[in-house]
């Protein structure tokens, strides 16, 4: 861990770094396969919506000791179509069938009750219509699109235009992979998918803010100097937050992990799912995109500007005058040790030296008695 520390102080200091803006097309490149990927998983299999969007039934039954699988299979038999269950915590199950109406729900009831063995009364069936389903769609489309019209609205005051458009492209970034992988995994997507992909966009941007926080600190008057360019300083400011960037994404992602792996895999609490794999997906894609997408897409941008170009041109102009006028320090330091036939002699004996003064050594202070 002191290690750790020791690096981020570095990195924060500045006397280590990666070019992080440097590669910038590489990032870009790595983002553009990868969204290319969530977009035809999308089209080619798209989105597993819940009842909620959709509509249907849903059936809680006690306890049994039917499989998860032979309850699918049974399900799927009563209601001629695909069916979801999920194992409870309390050792029953919650089957989930689309496209249900009242009446084919008391009768997919009655099936399931003879199949598993159970009394009908003590199956649980709540409906949800169409039109509930579609007005949760409809409530989730418009909360997210009030989410990014606020966050632009946000970052064009607080900052300025080209970190509200950066931040608006790693949004749409992590969405896309983050609806992408729902759509190749097949998990379900709820209304808690909603609100793990709303919360992950915020994480997202608590990321992607303190970056542009550090930058917009160190570009103040970045005009009046010569010695960096804006990329070189997008640059320090990646490198000074990467490892505040790294633990916090690290912290976040342990107990999201925790609730995928362990409490939907293991323990079986498959209502889990929805919610803690577009956290863990989320997470990891919004850390990525404030580091690899958003600043480098805004140094990017700002390089358009006539005002960075200027002063690219002059550090550039500097960096290589320095470069030529070491060069030549250099060239004359080996003419006189390794060529002393192309240099101006060197003084080999000793040099004239003025007499030391010497006046008043020796001598008693000018006072007198």
């Amino acid at each position: 861990m002191s290690k750790l520390g020791n690096l981020g102080a570095r990195l924060h200091r500045g006397e280590i770094s990666y070019d992080f803006i440097g590669h910038r097309k590489i990032w870009y490149g790595v983002s553009i396969l990868i969204t290319i990927t969530a977009i035809v998983g999308l089209a080619v299999r798209g989105l597993h919506l819940g009842i909620d969007f959709q509509g249907g039934a849903v059936f809680t039954t006690p306890k049994t000791s039917v499989s998860v699988a032979q309850a699918e299979r049974y399900a799927e038999s009563a209601a001629g179509h695909d069916a979801v269950v999920q194992e409870l915590g309390t050792g029953g199950m919650r089957i989930q069938i689309a496209g249900v109406d009242t009446q084919k729900s008391d009768a997919i009831k009655d099936s399931l009750a003879k199949d598993l063995q159970l009394n009908p009364e003590k199956i649980n069936a709540d409906l949800v219509g169409p039109s509930w389903g579609e007005q949760v769609a409809n409530k989730a489309w418009e909360g997210l699109a009030i989410f990014m019209v606020l966050v632009v609205i946000y970052l064009a005051i607080a900052f300025e235009w080209r970190m509200a458009v950066a931040a608006l492209v790693a949004l749409i970034h992590d969405i896309t992979i983050t609806t992408g992988v729902y759509a190749l995994v097949g998990f379900e997507v709820t209304p808690g998918t909603v609100i793990g992909l709303l919360t992950i966009l915020g994480y997202s941007l608590y990321d992607t803010v303190v970056v542009f926080d550090s930058l917009k600190e160190q570009t103040k008057d970045i005009t009046k100097q010569t010695r960096f360019t804006y990329s070189d300083i997008a640059n320090q400011s990646i490198n000074g937050t990467l490892v505040r960037s790294i633990n916090t994404t690290v912290v976040a992602l342990l107990p999201v992990a925790g609730l995928l792996f362990i409490g939907g895999g293991v323990l079986g609490a498959g209502t889990l799912n929805d919610i803690s794999l577009s956290l863990f997906v989320g997470l990891a894609a919004g850390a990525y995109s404030s580091i690899f997408i958003a600043t480098p897409l805004v140094a990017d941008l700002k390089e358009r500007e006539p005002q960075m170009k200027a002063l690219r041109k002059r550090v550039l102009a500097k960096r290589a005058q320095a470069a030529a006028e070491g060069e030549l320090a250099d060239g004359r330091s080996a003419g006189v040790i390794g060529h002393p036939d192309d240099a101006a002699p060197a003084v080999v004996g000793p040099r004239d030296q003025s007499a030391p003064r010497t006046r008043g050594r020796g001598r008693p202070s000018g006072k007198r008695r």
